[in-house]
């Protein structure tokens, strides 16, 4: 036997061989070639989308300029619906809480951020939302509500926003020492995102506890005096920043 084959034996054994896997071979050309097309579609209506989108969006930011609600409103559940899975419609929810609080709907702006935490992804967004939300529900007094919300969340970026509002809520329920511990931990933060002299300035606004129990705890040593255990004490709340005044300092997309 030869040690190589003939120039003709090979030409044969392609052939067989082409006669055997040949249709395996265009088959898979076809669909190389067509998930190519495909992909590139989807890159094409992905980009489209992101477009479509975006003018949306500034038709939203004209309508809340202008203060047409209605329009807004009507704007903002195309974003939600026909793109959903951009962060326009994360945005968007953002922007008509405000507008909704500009219009004495807090409750409606309440759903908006709600729905805005139930999205998936938009984790920067979503930390701006829970902040917002924590402010409105101060303005309804709800403090309990904002304890709740703010449970566990420790994101560094956040985290001097997160103790404010915790202090302010902690102060609503009369609970002065955990007020006091949550406006240090926010004068503490070093991403300059809360507003410092506002802090301390409610930090100083917290009555002394030692301070407004004496006064009672003298009176019923006095002979005679009229004891004061049974009477209600008053908490005095903070006052809250006007949940629709701006965006918050260190807001990160």
């Amino acid at each position: 036997m030869d040690e190589f084959q003939s120039e003709k034996e090979q030409i044969e054994e392609i052939k067989a061989w082409w006669a055997e896997y040949g249709r395996y071979v265009i088959a898979g050309v076809v669909i190389a070639v067509g998930l190519l097309v495909g992909f590139n579609r989807y890159e094409a209506s992905k980009i489209n989308a992101q477009t479509e989108a975006s003018a949306l969006f500034e038709a939203l930011a004209d309508n809340i300029v202008d203060g047409d609600l209605e329009d807004a409103i009507s704007v903002a559940s195309e974003l939600s619906s026909n793109y959903a899975n951009t962060a326009y419609a994360a945005q968007s929810r953002l922007a008509m809480a405000r507008l909704y609080m500009d219009k004495n709907r807090d409750q409606d702006a309440v759903d908006m951020l709600n729905e805005l935490l139930a999205m998936r992804g938009n984790g920067a967004l979503k930390h701006v939302g829970r902040v917002r939300l924590a402010r409105i529900y101060l303005y309804q007094d709800k403090p309990q509500e904002v304890l709740d919300l703010l449970a566990g969340q420790d994101n560094a970026a956040f985290a001097g926003l997160y103790a404010e509002a915790r202090g302010d809520a902690h102060a609503a329920l009369g609970q002065i020492e955990e007020a006091r511990e949550a406006y240090a931990i926010a004068l503490a933060d070093t991403t300059q995102s809360v507003n410092r002299g506002f802090v301390q300035m409610k930090l100083l606004d917290l009555p002394d506890v030692v301070a407004a129990v004496a006064p009672d705890a003298a009176a019923a040593e006095e002979p005679g005096a009229e004891s004061t255990m049974d009477s209600p004490v008053e908490d005095t709340a903070v006052t809250t920043d006007d949940v629709t005044a701006g965006d918050e300092a260190g807001e990160t997309e």
